[in-house]
């Protein structure tokens, strides 16, 4: 048997990661993020504290390692060219594939949301991303992180040029606020129905806010 390569080792520590992340998930989600120990997550991954230690060096990095998991898993499909600038076609082709996302993994986006209305979790998560690292920075690669500060100011501006079409009478700052409303509302029918009407709430949202 030859020995593993680099990558191979690279693509088996991968695995290990997400197996520990997808287990620590569940149970922060179910029973608690400060009721559940790394004790019982690698209990419950199938291996020793110490071992799981050689992944995330403590319950915190652990919990900021799934939330930029998930913030990147969003975002991603949000400006495909990476120039920092949302175009009309960006902007709807982020709508659709959000849609399908939370279709996909519905199960991983429920657990989610449990874990995020925890109060010291939603702490957690802002410390998770600095200030200091929320510029928007062109040329982003696909597995590059990104930040729910630099995407915030994306969708402002998306809305800020939409004031130059229409006129003054349009309020960007209220209609980015809508839109992030809007859209949160449809995530969670969306990952809590099982009614598949999804195709014309999308088109909607697209129709009012592009």
């Amino acid at each position: 048997m030859s020995p593993r390569t680099p990558q191979q080792f690279k693509e088996m520590r991968e695995e290990k990661m997400t197996l520990i992340m997808d287990v620590a998930l569940e149970h922060f989600a179910n029973e608690g993020y400060y009721r559940t120990t790394i004790n019982h997550i690698a209990r419950h991954a199938g291996m020793s504290k110490g071992l799981m230690y050689n992944y995330f060096e403590s319950k915190e990095a652990l919990l900021k390692a799934i939330i930029h998991k998930s913030v990147n898993e969003i975002y991603k499909y949000l400006d495909i060219d990476r120039d920092g600038y949302l175009s009309e076609k960006e902007f709807e082709f982020f709508i659709r594939k959000i849609s399908v996302l939370l279709k996909e993994k519905r199960y991983f986006w429920r657990l989610l949301m449990q874990l995020l209305i925890q109060n010291d979790v939603r702490e957690q998560f802002l410390k998770a991303y600095p200030e200091s690292d929320s510029l928007i920075h062109p040329g982003h690669e696909p597995g590059d992180n990104y930040y729910p500060l630099q995407m915030t100011k994306m969708f402002t501006d998306y809305f800020l040029r939409k004031k130059e079409r229409i006129g003054e009478q349009f309020d960007p700052d209220s209609e980015v606020n809508m839109f992030f409303i809007t859209l949160i509302g449809f995530a969670v029918k969306r990952i809590y129905s099982d009614a598949d009407n999804s195709e014309k709430a999308i088109n909607k949202i697209i129709e009012l806010f592009k």
